[in-house]
């Protein structure tokens, strides 16, 4: 199974410079998942790469802080202000990130997308999808699956 993550900008830039090792999340997935794509969200609205998910931890927010902070790309303070609240918080180690030569329009591979406000299970044609994609309008009429 693979899934969709929505990351910002800034936590995307520090993949690519290999400064963020784990992506911090509230909540997780209920299914095993094998890969995960990047949607850079905000201004940028595309699909960047992929990545391998390794282990995924779950503990309190100071756990994981002490676990996985330094390679995390955020600061302390933005940290616990993200889990404010949150009763766990997981750490998804982020291997092999894989960015695309050509980032991919969403639009173009799913009819009614809408980003993920976390993230979203990737139905399996998508992949292939993704892999054929050079500019072509590959539109297709099928819907993602909600975490």
């Amino acid at each position: 199974m693979n899934v969709l993550l929505s990351i910002k900008p800034q936590y995307v830039d520090k993949i690519l410079s290999g400064e963020k090792k784990f992506e911090f999340r509230r909540k997780i997935f209920r299914r095993q998942v094998e890969l995960a794509y990047v949607y850079c969200n905000s201004h940028v609205k595309r699909i960047v790469g992929t990545f391998t998910v390794g282990e995924i931890l779950s503990g309190t927010q100071e756990q994981i802080w002490a676990m996985c902070g330094e390679k995390g790309g955020i600061e302390k303070e933005a940290f616990f202000r993200y889990f404010s609240g949150a009763a766990k918080a997981y750490a998804i180690e982020i291997v092999n990130f894989h960015e695309f030569a050509e980032a991919v329009i969403p639009e173009q591979l799913i009819e009614k997308f809408y980003p993920p406000q976390s993230f979203y299970y990737v139905p399996s044609w998508i992949p292939a999808c993704i892999h054929l994609h050079e500019g072509k309008e590959l539109l297709a009429s099928n819907s993602v699956v909600d975490g």
